[in-house]
């Protein structure tokens, strides 16, 4: 494979992994491309960020299958980040495919990105009433802003419901609700090859962020811990990943260790925040004590912040607003 060939990686039949540049840390995201065959819709599963970059880099791994955007008869997205869905209005215009969700997820987080003027107000707010501190709070709106324009949401997205079905590769394939890292996270699950499809639900080397913000669910670590007895149950031979992939085995030893890690920071969080009370900004200095950039610190405080509002809601912290924000204590 020379360095200008897409990394095109073959998973089951006619469905192929293409690993797609980001600007992020973790370097590429993982989009699908099932090619269908003859016994299938011409599926794209995620479609990265709106870069110029990924636009070359899908077009060239569709190119490789003999495939070109106008081809594409469906787009399914595991969720509604924006490294996931960035391209999805561009492919829906290009090609006329539909463009598929968890119904939980159009309701929730691809309404985000319709109204995203309207609630980004809020968002700082929250932020700013956990602690985040005003050179922070100065370049989210940038930030935000940034991202904002790297995402083209489609023009009318398709709801697919948990237990519903899809053909892939000429197989069946049932549609999992697999919630924490986003409200409405999709999963797809050959149950006869035993392979997940699995977005960013499982990830090796990494954890999945599990956030808490103005417009999540009120537990997403919860939802997380729900989400990953169902991978530990399920138990895929197969995973395929959104990063640090394109598949990964192993996911039922992942799921333990990675249930071991949140309980690990759980406990730290409790015996921080009894021993000196403070807000999820600065139980995050303490959780993430190492060098992060501003992007960095605001995802470890909403990380943080979904730890200590989980323990609020089993009754094992207590919170008070103090001055001008929350407060977390024993």
């Amino acid at each position: 494979m020379t360095a200008a060939t897409p990394m095109l990686t073959p998973i089951i039949g006619t469905l192929h992994a293409l690993q797609v540049p980001i600007p992020y840390p973790m370097k590429t995201v993982t989009v699908l491309i099932d090619t269908g065959g003859g016994q299938s819709p011409i599926t794209m599963i995620d479609t990265a960020l709106d870069t110029p970059e990924a636009r070359q880099a899908i077009e060239d791994g569709l190119s490789e299958l003999g495939l070109h955007w106008p081809d594409i008869e469906r787009v399914i997205i595991t969720h509604h980040h924006p490294d996931h869905y960035g391209l999805a209005g561009v492919v829906e215009e290009r090609s006329g495919a539909g463009v598929f969700m968890l119904d939980v997820e159009i309701g929730r987080g691809e309404r985000y990105w319709h109204m995203w003027e309207d609630w980004l107000p809020g968002h700082i707010k929250h932020m700013q009433d956990h602690g985040l501190p005003p050179e922070l709070l100065a370049t989210l709106e940038a930030d935000s802003r940034r991202s904002r324009t790297r995402v083209q949401p489609a023009a009318r997205v398709q709801p697919l419901r948990e237990g519903q079905h899809v053909t892939l590769a000429g197989q069946e394939w049932e549609v999992l609700w697999l919630p924490g890292h986003a409200d409405g996270h999709l999963g797809l699950w050959n149950e006869t090859d035993s392979i997940l499809i699995a977005g960013d639900a499982i990830l090796p080397r990494i954890s999945p962020n599990i956030g808490l913000y103005a417009y999540t669910r009120p537990d997403p670590l919860g939802d997380y811990l729900q989400t990953l007895g169902k991978l530990e149950a399920l138990n895929p031979r197969l995973a395929v990943v959104g990063h640090h992939g394109p598949v990964m085995d192993g996911v039922q030893a992942r799921a333990r260790q990675l249930r071991a890690h949140h309980h690990e920071r759980l406990d730290f969080i409790r015996a921080e925040a009894t021993a000196e009370p403070r807000t999820a900004y600065g139980l995050s200095l303490a959780m993430f004590n190492r060098d992060l950039n501003t992007s960095g610190r605001r995802f470890a405080l909403a990380e943080t912040l979904a730890h200590a509002e989980h323990l609020r809601l089993l009754g094992q912290l207590a919170r008070t607003w103090q001055d001008e924000g929350w407060v977390y204590h024993g």
